[in-house]
């Protein structure tokens, strides 16, 4: 009875994969096969099948838009968040779980219960705050508004992940002569690695799919990141959708390329962390 229980259980458990997958991977393969069909039969017929192809949307979105000076915006804005939270993201959790501190849970909890705000409420006061600084309107404030989302997150993963490390690998370092530093670079980062990969690939998420804060602090067109410049195509004279499926499409591309290379890590990253050492 069990023998005839397990390839019944095989079927249904890659059943649901099989689903889960098509149906998280449809948006982005309707996106493309809608950005690559001509503008008429786009609203004439709908098939799931690609083709006849036509680059017409991608030519139009390229040449007559900024999306190019949209995409290397969130480019920019996307790395800098992410390395700035990467950096003070290590230093802190590495400092929590390594050094006694007093108060060192409430500053964890008040970091999560910063993360729990909507993005909305953050903006608000962040534009009067940038606006006194002189730095409204600026791919630097999206930035740090950016950090105030990806640091708290990027905190309480490498938290847990330098947490479930064990102490002695260090200690054996520094029973070898080497200092506390030297020890922090050549034995705990590297080791760190898939959680700092897990960190970094959300921090970049979070800052290159941003669509609140870069509507409410910039507002120069030439500045603006993907998300609002796509945006604003909708609201044109033209509501060209060939040119939004091909837009849309490329936002997604890079995310899907860096989840191709990191994957493995990105697994490793969520799932260390919940290990205790």
């Amino acid at each position: 009875m069990k023998k005839k229980r397990k390839p019944l259980r095989k079927v249904i458990i890659y059943g649901l994969v099989i689903f889960i997958s098509i149906y998280s991977f449809f948006p982005m393969y309707w996106m493309f096969i809608s950005s690559c069909r001509a503008y008429k039969e786009l609203f004439s017929s709908v098939s799931l099948i690609p083709g006849p192809f036509s680059l017409k949307s991608y030519i139009n979105l390229l040449s007559m838009t900024k999306y190019l000076i949209n995409f290397k915006n969130s480019l920019w804005v996307a790395f800098f968040t992410t390395g700035i939270t990467l950096i003070c993201s290590i230093l802190m959790a590495y400092v929590i779980t390594r050094y006694r501190l007093r108060g060192k849970r409430f500053i964890l909890h008040s970091m999560l219960f910063s993360y729990m705000f909507p993005p909305l409420l953050l903006a608000v006061p962040l534009y009067y705050i940038f606006t006194k600084l002189g730095i409204i309107d600026s791919l630097w404030g999206l930035i740090i508004s950016h950090t105030t989302i990806t640091l708290p997150l990027g905190v309480w993963l490498l938290w847990g992940f330098f947490k479930a490390m064990p102490f002695e690998l260090e200690e054996a370092a520094r029973v070898d002569g080497a200092s506390r530093i030297k020890a922090f670079f050549m034995v705990v980062l590297p080791l760190s690695l898939p959680g700092i990969l897990t960190a970094g690939i959300f921090s970049f998420l979070l800052s290159w799919t941003d669509y609140t804060f870069g509507l409410i602090i910039l507002s120069s067109d030439i500045k603006k990141t993907l998300p609002v410049g796509l945006a604003t195509m909708l609201g044109a004279h033209d509501l060209n959708w060939g040119e939004i499926m091909a837009g849309a499409f490329l936002i997604t591309v890079p995310l899907l390329v860096i989840f191709v290379f990191v994957s493995q890590y990105f697994v490793k990253g969520l799932t260390a962390g919940a290990v205790k050492g």
